[in-house]
């Protein structure tokens, strides 16, 4: 299912289409909501080597259109034990140093900053230099206390971290990230954040298990050949929280995972409907032989999502890994 590149404003959502364009949805996915154009690649993080024209491929709509989902998905209870844990850290009175991986149009630090005391500074790394444009004019700039937040932006490869690039950080977070790397990357990772003594908060990670209502005896097979998808090529998909938990024990860090799904219905259905179409592509790219099924599935999906009749539920999971600190931590 090919997903083409939206030149819309970034503030407008496109118009949805009606269950009748449901056989042509494969044009009207927003790009970075459906299968991406090659594999092992997430729009607004270079994860392998391309070449200087490769293009960014999530669309700052699907950004948006996800952000009010994600802020209501995302682990409040993990939260608590990071303000006491970034609370105690030596050398917290110069404020905290944040890197935002991977940070699209800036949702996570909208979320985060607010709810974290004393001064940040924000580091925003995306290959995509528009949507780092994006965060940095739409990031907060006061703490939950009133203290301030600074941003500063970095474009360029945040797979291959280090200890020494991570010196004096306070916290490195992410968002629907971990389900696109490899084991390889989730090691490098978890290598850089332990080395450097700093907190790691990973969310929404995608766990592999999907509930719609009212159920189609099509869904297991849908979810099935996504899952397959997300696992091509070496990435992760559904297993990365799991290889991630086991990468940030081996390294000495405490780890918590707790459960952050998207909970959608008549009010999001502009979400569920992309959503939908992304999800049903990614399954019939792994498995053309869905094809002509799932184009009546899709179909029959949308209309009842259209109609305020379809609820999802889209599970993901959020890590949080509190690594030994170490003196250059801050």
């Amino acid at each position: 299912m090919k997903k083409t590149a939206t030149t819309q404003h970034p503030g407008k959502i496109p118009t949805q289409p009606g269950p009748e364009d449901a056989a042509e949805s494969a044009d009207s996915v927003i790009a970075g909501a459906g299968p991406t154009g090659r594999p092992g690649e997430r729009a607004t993080v270079r994860l392998r080597e391309d070449g200087p024209d490769d293009q960014p491929r999530y669309a700052p709509e699907w950004l948006q259109l996800r952000e009010g989902a994600d802020a209501a998905a995302r682990s409040d209870d993990l939260i608590d034990t990071l303000r006491i844990r970034l609370a105690n850290l030596p050398g917290r009175a110069d404020g905290l140093v944040v890197h935002d991986l991977g940070c699209g149009t800036g949702s996570m630090g909208r979320w985060l900053a607010p709810r974290l005391d004393g001064a940040q500074h924000w580091v925003l790394h995306d290959r995509d230099p528009y949507l780092l444009h994006f965060a940095a004019v739409a990031s907060p700039r006061s703490a939950a206390d009133g203290s301030r937040v600074t941003v500063e932006t970095r474009r360029g490869d945040v797979a291959r971290l280090t200890p020494d690039a991570l010196a004096g950080t306070s916290l490195v977070t992410a968002s629907a990230l971990l389900d696109v790397l490899t084991r390889e990357e989730i090691d490098t990772l978890a290598e850089a954040c332990t080395g450097a003594g700093c907190t790691a908060l990973l969310t929404l990670s995608v766990a592999g298990r999907v509930e719609l209502t009212p159920s189609d005896p099509l869904d297991a097979e849908i979810a099935e050949a996504f899952n397959a998808h997300q696992r091509r090529d070496g990435l992760l998909g559904p297993d990365a929280v799991t290889v991630a938990c086991e990468a940030f024990s081996e390294r000495g860090a405490t780890v918590r995972v707790n459960p952050s799904p998207w909970r959608l219905g008549p009010a999001e259905s502009a979400l569920t409907a992309q959503w939908l179409r992304g999800w049903v592509g990614a399954a019939v790219e792994q498995r053309p032989e869905l094809a002509e099924r799932a184009e009546t599935y899709l179909r029959e999906r949308l209309a009842a999502c259209e109609a305020g009749e379809l609820r999802v539920v889209v599970h993901h999971s959020d890590l949080l890994a509190l690594s030994r600190p170490t003196d250059g931590a801050s």
